[in-house]
């Protein structure tokens, strides 16, 4: 069954975060600054003291920060690590209550989003998408962006939770919404990163200095996101990830992106050209 109480801003006091890395520890510490009190959970030490340190009280499970909070945020880099967070042994489904809500942070392909409202719709637990956008620097100044979906009343009852590490927030529709919002600002943000990449690249074969070009085209028609912000220094630890759920799908819905495959390999030379390594994978 879902939940028949309608939640609202004072309904959300205490917020759990699972996952306190580089988005989760500085998204604890606006909260806590904010007023909301803040639960959190991390396997690794190092993050639990950070977040420790940020105003978060750190408890030894994702059931027992269920138990413990009104809203709980997910922020962890897989689909298989927000489902294990969620309904594996000591999960949040353990430890859930009606009423409770939890917004995936992470970004994660929209079927799985889907999927995870469905199920957790029927302990009572409201379930929003949440994805995160503009990385590591925007989570340290409080200005992420949340491409937001789900049950919009209880979206608004949020709001001030989320407005704590986020400067703009955008409700886009039911379940998945979101997370196909994130996927597709994703595609683009892969494809400009890609573009400027070819084109400094080709103006200093033909030799133009790469900063000067950079500083002319940002007055241009050329202008970016990606290269203002030169996204490409952020390591682009999910772009292949990224890349995999639009490519993906993309064949559900049987829709052909070509574009999208070559981006896809570009980003994957780019990467081991500048000896970035294998892709993240999940443990």
């Amino acid at each position: 069954m879902g939940s028949s109480k309608t939640i609202s801003s004072s309904d959300i006091k205490r917020v759990g975060l699972l996952g306190l890395g580089k988005m989760g520890a500085p998204m604890a510490g606006h909260l806590h600054a904010r007023g909301f009190e803040v639960l959190g959970y991390d396997p690794v030490k190092a993050a639990c003291d950070d977040a420790a340190a940020r105003g978060a009280r750190i408890l030894p499970s994702p059931r027992a920060v269920a138990e413990a909070s009104d809203l709980v945020i997910v922020v962890v880099g897989f689909d298989n690590e927000v489902e294990r967070v969620v309904f594996g042994p000591q999960g949040v489904a353990e430890g859930a209550r009606p009423g409770l809500v939890v917004a995936i942070g992470s970004t994660i392909a929209p079927r799985t989003a889907i999927s995870l409202a469905q199920r957790l719709s029927g302990l009572g637990v409201i379930t929003l998408d949440a994805p995160l956008t503009r990385g590591e620097q925007a989570a340290v100044s409080g200005k992420l962006l949340i491409l937001g979906a789900g049950e919009e009343a209880a979206f608004e009852a949020c709001r001030p939770a989320f407005a704590s590490f986020a400067s703009d927030i955008f409700h886009l529709g039911a379940a998945g919404a979101g997370q196909v919002g994130k996927m597709v600002n994703n595609l683009i943000l892969w494809a400009c990163i890609a573009a400027n990449d070819e084109g400094l690249r080709l103006g200093e074969q033909l030799g133009v200095d790469a900063e000067k070009m950079r500083a002319a085209l940002h007055h241009s028609s050329a202008q970016n996101w990606a290269m203002d912000w030169r996204a490409e220094d952020s390591g682009m630890p999910w772009a292949e990830k990224d890349m995999t759920i639009v490519l993906a799908e993309a064949d559900q819905a049987r829709l052909a992106l070509p574009l999208c495959g070559t981006i896809k390999e570009v980003i994957k030379g780019l990467k081991i050209r500048m000896g970035l390594g294998m892709p993240l994978q999940p443990d």
